[in-house]
C-alpha cells in the first residue's frame, strides 16, 4: 500500500489552525503531522485529509455537515472517534474544530508513551 504525502498547503493550514496551547504536542505518525494532548492524538493529516477526534455529540454534529466523513486510513478500517473535516472549512472554522478536539483529548485519561524495546 502506498500513501501519498500531504500537500504543503494542507500542512501549513493545519499547523496554522492548531491551538496555541502548551498542552499541544506535534508529532509525526506514519509520516504525517499529528497533534497530541496528554499522549492522546486529537488531530492529524492523512494524505490530503485533515481529521479530528471528538466526543459523541460533536462527532455527530460534524458528520452532519457536507464533506465530513468517518476517518478510514485504510478501506474498511474505521477509526471510530475520528472524523474527516470538510475541505471547504475556513482556517477559523478548522481552528474551532481543532479546539473542540483538543478539549476532548484533554478530558481523556493521559496516555503514557510506550517504552521502545531493544532492537533485534
Amino acid at each position: 500500500m502506498t500513501w501519498k504525502k500531504s500537500p504543503p498547503e494542507l500542512i501549513d493550514r493545519f499547523n496554522a489552525a492548531l491551538p496555541n496551547d502548551d498542552r499541544v504536542e506535534r508529532r509525526m505518525m506514519f509520516g504525517y503531522p499529528c497533534a497530541f494532548a496528554n499522549g492522546n492524538m486529537f488531530s492529524g493529516l492523512h494524505e490530503d485529509r485533515c481529521f479530528v477526534r471528538l466526543g459523541e455529540p460533536q462527532r455527530r454534529a460534524l458528520l452532519d455537515l457536507p464533506g465530513a466523513s468517518q476517518f478510514e486510513p485504510i478501506a474498511g478500517r474505521r477509526m471510530s472517534e475520528y472524523v474527516v473535516v470538510p475541505d471547504s472549512f475556513s482556517r477559523a472554522r478548522l481552528s474551532n474544530w481543532l479546539g473542540l478536539a483538543l478539549r476532548y483529548a484533554t478530558s481523556l485519561p493521559p496516555k503514557r508513551r510506550k517504552q521502545k524495546g531493544p532492537r533485534r
